[in-house]
């Protein structure tokens, strides 16, 4: 499109008189009125208006009557509602637009407060969301939802969103793909909406593999990662000044092929590839010094003059490969500092353990220590670390611990600098969902223990990983990604035969039967009403990686770490 200047709509813009504008902007009322402004002072040219989400027919008229009072009306060249509310995190990633995150979050949507209509207005805002992202996908789901949960009212919205849409024939989002055409196509996608409820201990769970921890313990938003490095030691007449923060951050992207390879490994192997690829490109650069050297030789010695036409193609072919062996020295530089920044967390607060320990909770395998030990040790973890661990045991096993027990615990825990706050809500929860006698179920043990890691302990390695053990994943399947697969293979599992099916493409409007022809589906998109996070992508990913001809997309009304989400179980408990 050749757009030279980017600026915020509410940023303070000079008239450019002969330049067109394209506007990008979600259709709120503070929106419409700045562009009206606009209109009225002459800005640009002409304007090119694209909306976010579909723009109602009143707040259109606003604008068109701005346009007739500031005699624009012909430099209002197009209009267009995009379908885009929404963010691309990953090719098979998404969540839903952030300015509106306080809205749909997990506390909003579980406030014992909450009145109908507010209730009404996050599920309209979520479903706004998930019809824009199939008019772009260009697909009309067939929709599976557990009941009594918000995911079920969510559920009923967008079925009747996308009937609506479908039966005006003239104006389908759905082009070729109306109510009569591929109405028993088998491509058409499975939609499985689940509630965040069904599953509190995974978004609390301490992780291993790389993109998870990076979440959970850097800085990481929208791709980016915000890193504070240390400058050294100041000298000044008064003396050595702590080290000042430098503050740096690094786009993690699909063109990284680093992180693409490597997002998903376990932390000790990302570690040893860093170190590997700062060996093979340290190689790779004493070629073209010793090629270099070669070539500087003198003239007249017989050797250099033997050697010159062989070298000369390999400094050649060095040389133009120079480039690329510097965005090699770029990603390298990139990942040591993000590991490094990583592993400084790992070692400080003994995550390694707390991730096996968590492990063998959520997978009902006997416990080598205490989990009160683990709880009163001031150099395991912070007071949050600490208090995640307890909540995920509280939440996994059969059977609550006795008041007694619990009174001890909360002791440790209080002992230990933690606020209680989340355990009153996760108490709550726990005896309203009667989770006690039906806990989610994570499946078999799945870490093992394989010493130290030797190989990454070289000498002169980037990363000495001493007293971090190498935990090596072996695949199981969380409840998400549990009852995608027995959704998407038409298992029968008495955890999902109960969810409720809606075929927006079909005449009836009620509660559909399933078909009977029990057909697998080929694509499924898994989003969690009332947020997600990379630990349950990244199981999804795995998953889908030995079923062949497969596709999964994961999507969640907001993606949040473990701190995030424990500092709202945390206002949920204050109640």
């Amino acid at each position: 499109m050749g757009i030279t200047l980017h600026l915020l709509l509410h940023s303070d813009r000079d008239p450019i008189p002969d330049v067109p504008a394209v506007y990008f902007v979600m259709p709120t009322e503070e929106n419409i009125d700045r562009m009206c402004q606009d209109l009225r002072n002459q800005l640009y040219e002409s304007y090119y208006l694209n909306f976010i989400s579909a723009i109602s027919r009143s707040k259109l008229e606003d604008i068109a009557n701005a346009a007739l009072a500031a005699s624009a009306v012909t430099q209002v060249a197009k209009v267009f509602d995009q379908y885009l509310n929404f963010i691309t995190l990953e090719d098979d990633m998404f969540v839903l637009c952030n300015q509106n995150k306080e809205l749909v979050s997990y506390r909003a949507i579980n406030r014992p407060d909450i009145t109908d209509t507010e209730m009404e207005t996050v599920m309209d805002t979520i479903v706004d969301s998930l019809f824009c992202f199939f008019v772009t996908l260009g697909a009309v789901p067939i929709i599976r939802c557990s009941r009594g949960t918000a995911a079920e009212m969510v559920a009923v919205k967008l079925d009747k969103k996308l009937r609506e849409n479908l039966r005006d024939a003239r104006n389908s989002l759905f082009t070729g793909d109306t109510l009569g055409a591929g109405q028993f196509s088998f491509r058409r996608p499975l939609l499985v909406l689940v509630d965040r409820n069904i599953d509190l201990a995974t978004p609390l769970h301490h992780t291993w593999t790389y993109q998870a921890l990076v979440h959970d313990v850097l800085d990481f938003h929208l791709n980016r990662v915000n890193l504070e490095e240390s400058s050294g030691v100041e000298n000044s007449p008064a003396g050595a000044r702590p080290k000042r923060k430098n503050k740096k951050s690094y786009d993690l992207t699909p063109v990284d092929k680093f992180w693409q390879k490597h997002k998903g490994s376990p932390f000790p192997e990302v570690a040893e590839s860093v170190q590997q690829e700062l060996e093979s490109y340290r190689a790779q650069e004493d070629e073209v010094k010793r090629l270099k050297s070669i070539m500087g030789l003198e003239g007249e010695d017989e050797g250099a003059i033997s050697m010159l036409s062989d070298n000369t193609a390999k400094l050649t072919s060095a040389v133009s490969s120079l480039p690329e062996l510097l965005e090699k020295k770029r990603l390298i530089d990139l990942h040591t500092n993000v590991a490094t920044a990583v592993l400084e967390h790992i070692k400080a607060r003994k995550l390694d353990v707390y991730f096996e320990y968590e492990e063998k909770i959520m997978s009902k395998t006997t416990l080598d220590k205490s989990l009160l030990d683990i709880i009163s040790d001031p150099d395991a973890g912070t007071p949050e670390d600490k208090m995640r661990l307890f909540l995920i045991y509280y939440i996994s096993t059969q059977q609550a611990p006795s008041e007694a027990d619990l009174e001890q615990y909360k002791k440790a825990l209080t002992d230990a600098g933690c606020n209680l706050n989340p355990l009153q809500y996760i108490k709550q929860w726990k005896a309203f969902t009667k989770m006690a006698s039906a806990p989610a179920s994570y499946g078999s043990t799945t870490t093992k223990p394989m010493g130290l890691l030797s190989r990454v302990m070289n000498t002169g390695s980037q990363f000495v990983m001493e007293g971090v053990k190498n935990l090596v994943l072996k695949q199981q399947n969380l409840p998400v990604t549990r009852i995608l697969d027995n959704l998407m293979e038409m298992k029968s599992n008495p955890e999902t035969d109960d969810y409720r099916y809606f075929d927006p493409k079909m005449l009836r409007g009620n509660d559909s039967s399933v078909p009977r022809n029990k057909n697998p589906f080929q694509e499924a998109i898994v989003f969690v009403v009332g947020g997600g996070n990379y630990i349950e992508y990244q199981n999804l990913v795995d998953y889908i990686k030995g079923k062949q001809g497969k596709h999964i997309l994961y999507g969640c009304s907001e993606l949040f770490n473990a701190t995030q989400f424990i500092k709202q179980l945390s206002q949920l408990g204050q109640k």
